[in-house]
């Protein structure tokens, strides 16, 4: 039978989850509050397999036209030269280009502004015996079968559900940029073309690897360098200064590339020249627009609420250090997929579903959570991490999975 669905959040693990639910044959239409079609500036992420799993085996798509595979996990010594070197495979791509392909396979059965609609903020929310209604900010409403939250780490939903979950500060930020590796040296693009590269020092380390361009090419010479360095920052004062922006606004998760007081970005340029190896500082310097994400962790002890589910970074936001963020959100989707299909038809095969769904995803989530704390706390505080430990490596379900 087919159920009516609304998906709440038009990110990538809502839009994975609306793309195996329309596919199922359910009525799926998402809900975004933003309004305009998303956008992270080209930022870099792992590409693990719960994330191009559809793209893949669903949409046709050869992944290798959107991804750029590297062969080494590398760390550097202070003065560039090469601490460890190990034989290990990754994908990466960025944000946007897995946004749009994902959106483009979400849109291609029909009139996509009809199913993805845009400046629909969730204003509230009510489950029932037999459904689930929404109203949102434009005085639009919406009644449904189920409502999947996929809202992100400032969930609305949760906040609701969960109002104790709130994010909690885990005492280091991530600096992140990128820049055409055009622009650098060759030598220097050449050695960070064809690996992750790590270098790790006191309380602090950063990661450098190769993402599409803003275009998402992936021909080397027109890629992008991308880089995430974690810094340690004390709660209060210091923090509040580095997340006012050059406007004098205060953000809360993240400052957006362009926005970052000037300051902070003179004082990172010099500590990258300082205190990184040249390859590293070099890609540091050249980027244009520095931006800096706040490190949280959220966890629920709960993600079905009647007729409502929450998923993603809606329920658990995992620090980044597994690469795992966008594929626990997708394994969220093609978990809540295979339930639904696995139970009874009617209402009653929904509350089977989710009943189904929550405990392997509660547990996945838990599991995840612990992991990337604990990398956090090798790495920030205890400094405990030698180059080419199996720990490190990134992987959903465990190190290199």
């Amino acid at each position: 039978m087919t159920k009516r669905i609304g998906v709440v959040g038009g990110s990538l693990g809502g839009l994975t989850t609306a793309c195996l639910l329309r596919d199922a044959g359910h009525d799926v239409t998402v809900f975004e509050r933003s309004s305009r079609e998303l956008e992270q500036r080209g930022a870099g992420i792992g590409f693990l397999r719960a994330t191009y799993r559809y793209l893949a085996e669903q949409a046709g798509l050869d992944v290798s036209t959107i991804s750029i595979e590297t062969d080494n996990i590398r760390y550097l010594n202070r003065d560039g030269s090469t601490a460890h070197n190990s034989q290990h495979s990754y994908l990466f791509s960025s944000w946007n280009t897995v946004y749009r392909k994902l959106l483009d396979a979400y849109g291609s059965s029909g009139d996509l502004s009809e199913r993805y609609r845009l400046g629909h903020e969730l204003v509230d929310f009510a489950s029932h015996a037999s459904g689930v209604t929404a109203s949102f900010g434009n005085g639009e409403t919406w009644e449904g079968d189920l409502l999947v939250a996929a809202d992100g780490i400032g969930s609305m939903v949760r906040s609701r559900l969960q109002p104790k979950a709130v994010p909690s500060y885990a005492g280091y930020v991530a600096w992140r940029g990128m820049v055409p590796e055009s622009q650098l040296d060759p030598d220097i693009a050449s050695q960070l073309g064809d690996a992750i590269t790590y270098y790790v020092y006191a309380n602090s380390h950063i990661l450098v690897y190769p993402i599409p361009d803003n275009e998402g090419s992936v021909a080397v010479g027109g890629r992008l360098i991308n880089f995430v360095w974690y810094r340690n920052y004390l709660e209060g004062g210091e923090l509040t200064d580095l997340l006012t922006d050059q406007t004098g606004v205060e953000r809360e998760l993240s400052v957006p590339p362009g926005a970052m007081a000037s300051h902070h970005v003179a004082e990172a340029r010099a500590t990258a020249a300082a205190r990184l190896p040249p390859q590293i500082a070099a890609v540091v310097e050249a980027t244009k627009e520095l931006f800096v994400q706040v490190i949280y962790d959220i966890d629920v002890d709960q993600m079905v609420f009647g007729r409502v589910a929450i998923m993603g970074d809606a329920a658990f936001a995992a620090r980044p250090h597994a690469a795992a963020g966008t594929a626990k959100a997708a394994d969220d989707g093609w978990s809540l997929a295979a339930a639904l299909d696995a139970t009874a038809d009617g209402d009653a095969g929904i509350d089977e579903a989710l009943a189904l769904w929550e405990p392997a995803q509660l547990a996945l989530g838990r599991d995840l959570q612990e992991r990337t704390r604990r990398i956090g706390v090798r790495s920030q505080v205890e400094n405990s991490w030698t180059p080419g430990d199996p720990e490190f490596i990134f992987g959903l379900h465990k190190p290199g999975d």
